[in-house]
């Protein structure tokens, strides 16, 4: 029909002048039977009213191109600076394996007293070369993990859980100024008087028995006049002490400020000759009191004696000084 040729004339017209100013192809489809001419004309004249002619659609890319060259006078004029990141650094061989020990150890795969792998398959499982492994399990030997034993029968061997290294840690705290002595002394108090209220509510009759040895050593000691042996004696009364309360940490935070604070009295004990007097006496008051499950007079007498013990120290203020914390004390015990 007549109306049907002219539709397809315009739309022909349409498409050409849609390409040719970069309309979409979406404007140029080809009317569908019915459409009317005026809609086909509205389609071809609209691009060209718009800012898809050509004349037009130059602006926005010249105006984006000045954005991007005034962008740094608008950091110079104060705006914030761009963030700055550091090179993402990935964590040493070594310390990855320590991981998945200690994950083994978390999951219960490797117990106390395990033997790990030779280091040959050991290393060929985790694919690292021996010298790295070697890194990794003297890095776990220091840390009180592992135990490296040499000869046939030798090899990495998984320790049992070493509270001492508690101590160390408190050491390099008082070393490094992180605590001072006052602190130490003061949390001892504090840390006593909850160990004697648990063990006066969970010691059995093998702690107690401990304990009286220990006093019997203690009044020996005394009457053969060998202090410094006495002095190992109250350490070792401490540590029963704090065993006897039936818990683990509270033990090994008690064992910490107990080791360090003995030294102070081993080095007053060994430079003046001094001691506390009555000692094994009162030992024998709060054991009885400890016996009879008595934790409001233990505590009371636990506390007296402690004042008494820092008066003494006191008296002397150099021995009461961190060089003497953090002095290397062994001395022997006569049993």
């Amino acid at each position: 029909m007549p109306g049907d040729h002219s539709s397809d004339v315009v739309a022909k017209r349409g498409l050409l002048l849609g390409e040719a100013h970069g309309v979409s192809a979406c404007f140029c489809k080809e009317p569908k039977k019915g459409t009317s001419i005026e809609w086909a004309i509205h389609l071809i004249i609209h691009p060209m009213n718009t800012k898809s002619s050509p004349r037009s659609s130059t602006r926005p890319r010249l105006a984006s191109l000045n954005r991007r060259e005034r962008a740094p006078d608008h950091r110079a004029a104060g705006a914030p600076a761009a963030p700055q990141f550091r090179p993402i650094h990935t964590r040493r061989a070594f310390e990855e394996i320590c991981e998945r020990i200690r994950e083994q150890l978390a999951l219960g795969v490797l117990k106390p007293g395990d033997k790990l792998p030779a280091e040959r398959d050991l290393a060929q499982q985790l694919g690292v070369s021996r010298n790295v492994l070697r890194e990794a399990l003297r890095s776990l030997e220091m840390a009180g993990v592992l135990r490296l034993q040499k000869g046939v029968k030798g090899g990495a061997f998984i320790r049992e859980g070493d509270t001492s290294r508690m101590n160390d840690v408190m050491r390099d705290m008082l070393s490094l100024g992180t605590i001072s002595v006052r602190e130490l002394s003061e949390a001892r108090v504090h840390v006593l008087d909850l160990v004697v209220r648990l063990a006066c509510a969970n010691a059995r009759a093998a702690d107690l028995d401990k304990l009286e040895a220990n006093v019997k050593r203690t009044e020996l000691a005394t009457r053969e006049g060998r202090l410094l042996d006495r002095v190992e004696c109250s350490r070792e009364f401490y540590k029963l002490l704090a065993a006897a309360t039936g818990n683990k940490v509270i033990a090994m935070i008690m064992d910490s400020v107990t080791e360090i604070h003995m030294r102070f009295v081993y080095a007053k004990v060994a430079s003046s000759g001094v001691a506390m007097a009555r000692l094994a006496e009162k030992r024998r008051q709060f054991l009885a009191a400890l016996r009879e499950r008595n934790a409001s007079s233990a505590t009371r007498l636990m506390r007296t004696h402690l004042e008494s013990v820092q008066r003494m120290l006191e008296q002397d203020p150099g021995a009461m000084s961190l060089h003497v914390a953090l002095a290397e004390v062994q001395p022997g015990i006569r049993r």
